[in-house]
Order: C-alpha cells, then structure tokens, then sequence
C-alpha cells in the first residue's frame, strides 16, 4: 500500500481555508486533521472534532517531546497539529488535508 499524501491549506485568518479543506476533504473522500489549541472551548464546539482542547502544560509537553508537526502562538493560546493521528492516517494510504495558519 502507497502512503498518502500531505495536503497543507495555508493563509491568514478569514481566507476560506477551512471552506477549501472542507469541500476538497468531500471531493476527494480525505481525512481532515483536527489542531489542537490551547484555547477554552466555545459554545457549540466539540473536543476532537472542532479542536483537541489541552492545557498549556500539555501543549508544552507536546512541543519538548515533538510530537506536533507545527505549532504557532495566537493571542496567547497555542495552536498546534498533532504528529501522531497524520502519521497514522498517512500510513494507512489516506490522503491528510490540513488547515494552518501562514504562521504555523
């Protein structure tokens, strides 16, 4: 089995990144991966589905032991994606489309 691909959807906050990755993932029958932030979680929101909410001891963790593939600082909160479910996914030959910040 082939590995899948890497997809990056990148720009500034308010482009229609998460509009892109969201018809592209339905088009295509991909994987979207979830960040992980450090925020509080909002009303309506979903831990594991909007975000993976953690600590920022936690966050901290993550970075020392590289287990995020990317993470960025924004108003104080961190905002990250998790090494360990895309690797997962891309090993298993589906296709990752993934949502980041240019700062990311």
């Amino acid at each position: 089995m082939s590995l899948g691909k890497f997809i990056v959807i990148s720009g500034p906050s308010g482009v229609g990144k998460g509009t892109i990755c969201e018809r592209l993932i339905k088009e295509l029958n991909a994987w979207y991966s979830v960040s992980m932030t450090t925020r509080g979680i909002r009303e309506g929101e979903v831990d594991g589905v909007n975000y993976y909410f953690v600590s920022k001891e936690e966050f901290k963790r993550r970075i020392e032991d590289g287990k995020l593939l990317e993470y960025n600082i924004y108003n104080d909160n961190y905002y990250g994606t998790p090494k360990d479910r895309v690797l997962e996914k891309l090993e298993q030959g589906i296709n990752v489309f993934s949502e980041i910040d240019v700062n990311g």
